[in-house]
């Protein structure tokens, strides 16, 4: 017997349900209506330890097929550049595109509080799923979404049309947004960013909201929504959601050369390391070295500032952790810094955070009240 599509879609829709992401019956009927798998291509990468295998839909047969595409994952489809259609070995580097998990993309939309006939930016179009997704909750002509890459934009276009959605696709750089179409009631990121883009600030209306992740070259990320004010700025508060998406591509971490390893200045660690397996101690972290970008050694934690050569690392020593720090910034020294100040606050989890936008573009991270310990993002 065949596999049912439409009885697996409403079987992912049960599942989404059950997570809690599914809240609102117009975003269930999108799920159960939009076909996933018409957007993932002839192939997806699976994960096989260091290495991205390629999944061919042909190899695996249709029904196979159909249930991959209807689970509560997500699916990689290019990596470094290469699509998982051209890829007929196992391939390393990092993911550059994918079908999000359908919780995710449901959970984001569902959190910038859209409903019909908003107006809505979607940032990074992707394989066109979520793009989709909203075309079906909000009407099509309400929809425009901007793709960084112009073949994954070429491709999601022939296949939004094929399901029969035809939204306003734009193909450039996000981050400057799409004025065309402003004003908006929301912009929605299925991409981090390092900081919220002017341009988003000038494109949605006094009232809109921003949906987005906020990450950095640690990896560590916080979903919020801010809302812009009549004064020109934004606020929100961090969901604490152990949510990630890629970096936006002009976000990305600049290309590292070899590394080599240098003693530099030693000395004890005042903090352990170990905070930095955290959650939210990794993303407070990235607050205080917001240039470093970290890798792993072993047991220890490496970060290094490409800019500069700047480098540190740590390794256990007798009675506890010892950091070895070369060149001109400290880095170990700015995590320190930031990871002291949040365990004096009482080391809350990340719904505790908040971010401000002031009106001259200043962004702010801060615990408990925009009056608390607070940092600066990268400008």
């Amino acid at each position: 017997m065949s596999t049912d599509p439409a009885g697996l879609r409403r079987a992912l829709a049960d599942t989404l349900a059950k997570k809690g992401s599914l809240a609102d019956p117009a975003w269930r009927r999108a799920v159960e209506s939009v076909p996933r798998d018409a957007f993932l291509g002839p192939a997806v990468f699976r994960q096989s330890g260091m290495t991205w295998q390629p999944v061919h839909r042909e190899e695996v047969g249709e029904d196979a097929w159909l249930r991959l595409a209807c689970t509560d994952e997500t699916l990689v489809t290019q990596v470094d550049g290469t699509d998982a259609a051209d890829a007929h070995a196992p391939v390393s580097g990092r993911p550059t595109s994918s079908s999000t998990l359908p919780s995710l993309v449901v959970r984001m939309v569902d959190l910038a509080g859209l409903s019909e006939g908003d107006n809505v930016l979607e940032i990074g179009t992707g394989t066109g799923y979520s793009t989709a997704l909203l075309c079906h909750r909000l009407g099509e002509r309400h929809v425009t979404s901007i793709e960084y890459d112009p073949a994954l934009a070429e491709r999601a276009a022939d296949r939004l049309r094929r399901t029969g959605y035809s939204p306003h696709l734009v193909v450039g750089d996000g981050l400057r947004g799409h004025k065309d179409n402003a004003e908006y009631d929301g912009v929605v990121a299925t991409c981090a960013v390092r900081a919220i883009p002017p341009s988003w600030m000038r494109q949605v209306r006094c009232g809109g909201t921003i949906t987005t992740t906020i990450s950095g070259w640690l990896l560590a990320s916080g979903l919020i929504r801010l809302t812009l004010d009549d004064a020109g700025g934004a606020s929100g508060r961090f969901t604490g959601e152990t949510v990630g998406y890629m970096l936006a591509r002009p976000h990305e971490r600049p290309p590292r050369p070899d590394f080599f390893r240098y003693s530099g200045e030693q000395r004890p660690c005042r903090v352990d390391p170990d905070l930095l397996a955290d959650w939210t101690g990794q993303f407070v972290a990235q607050l205080g070295a917001p240039s470093a970008e970290m890798m792993t050694s072993g047991d220890g934690v490496i970060l290094v500032d490409t800019a500069t050569g700047s480098q540190a690392w740590t390794e256990r020593a007798a009675g506890g952790w010892a950091v070895h720090q070369h060149g001109p910034l400290k880095l170990w020294d700015q995590v320190e810094g930031a990871l002291t100040t949040w365990r004096e606050a009482g080391a809350p989890d990340q719904s505790a955070f908040g971010m401000t936008v002031a009106p001259d573009h200043t962004q702010t991270v801060w615990i408990g009240e925009p009056s608390g310990p607070s940092w600066s993002l990268p400008g």
